[in-house]
């Protein structure tokens, strides 16, 4: 006689058989997740005091707690806040030494100019305890394109020194020449300009630190950035999409080793430069 049933109905678990599992993610800025009592759906944009806030493509947000009862790509998972890297005792995330508590600053004359927004939020969050210490300002250019009547206009002197950090600093380029302009300047010994050979200020965060080998290979002709989210499989069709990409990546730096070890020197060089003397090593 062949068995009614093939397995134990009384054996533990069998509740759950045919029920989907439920698995942890981590939160992580862009992620899109549903909740599937009220039916909304939308991207992390932040998260504090255990609660999650999610971004419809409206703009309409919600808060949620932590937890299960989410949905990703259809599955339901549970959502964990991203695990704290704790910095070594008395270090900042640039990995110098933590300075003592001391009044605020006022701002010195020195300036660090960056092309965009972007690279200011990166120097921020690396090293921006260090920029504090110093009392020097970043400050966004919207590109070098009228860099010298920028600096026409600021007046670099021996005491009021300028860094200049430009994106994608290649033999050939317009940024070379450009650069070359401002060092046949009367008060080139006030500037420093560097830079790096990056596209963008995205790739000078490690692949790794995003859990990818390597980034994408955007196809000639295809917007960068877009190519960049199409390539990791984020969404890419509006700038928000590319502004919540870019939210992803910060959020995934937590100290200078999540960096290109060639960007940390260039910028260090900066920070040297425009340190007031007074300040010593």
């Amino acid at each position: 006689m062949t068995p009614r049933y093939s397995d134990d109905v009384l054996s533990p678990g069998w509740q759950r058989r045919d029920r989907p599992l439920t698995r942890p993610v981590t939160a992580e800025i862009g992620l899109v997740l549903e909740d599937p009592q009220s039916g909304f759906c939308g991207a992390i944009v932040t998260w504090e005091n255990g609660l999650v806030v999610l971004e419809d493509r409206h703009g309409k947000r919600r808060s949620f707690p932590f937890g299960p009862g989410f949905w990703l790509e259809g599955q339901p998972v549970s959502l964990d806040q991203p695990r704290v890297e704790r910095k070594a005792p008395g270090q900042t995330a640039s990995g110098s030494r933590v300075a003592p508590v001391a009044p605020a600053k006022v701002a010195a004359a020195s300036r660090i100019w960056v092309e965009g927004l972007h690279d200011a939020e990166l120097i921020e969050k690396v090293w921006g305890d260090d920029l504090r210490y110093i009392g020097v300002v970043v400050e966004p250019l919207g590109g070098i394109d009228h860099l010298d009547d920028r600096l026409n206009h600021f007046g670099p002197t021996a005491q009021a020194r300028v860094g200049v950090l430009v994106d994608h600093l290649v033999a050939g380029s317009k940024e070379s020449r450009l650069i070359e302009q401002v060092r046949r300047r009367a008060d080139a010994a006030a500037i420093f300009v560097t830079g790096h050979d990056f596209v963008d200020i995205w790739q000078a965060v490690k692949p790794t630190s995003l859990g990818v080998a390597h980034w994408p290979v955007v196809a000639k002709g295809t917007d960068w950035k877009q190519g960049i989210c199409q390539g990791l499989g984020w969404p890419a069709a509006t700038p928000t999409d590319v502004a919540r990409a870019w939210r992803r990546i910060l959020a995934r730096v937590n100290s200078w080793t999540d960096l290109d070890h060639r960007f940390v020197q260039e910028v260090e060089k900066l920070i040297d430069f425009v340190q007031p003397d007074d300040l010593g090593d």
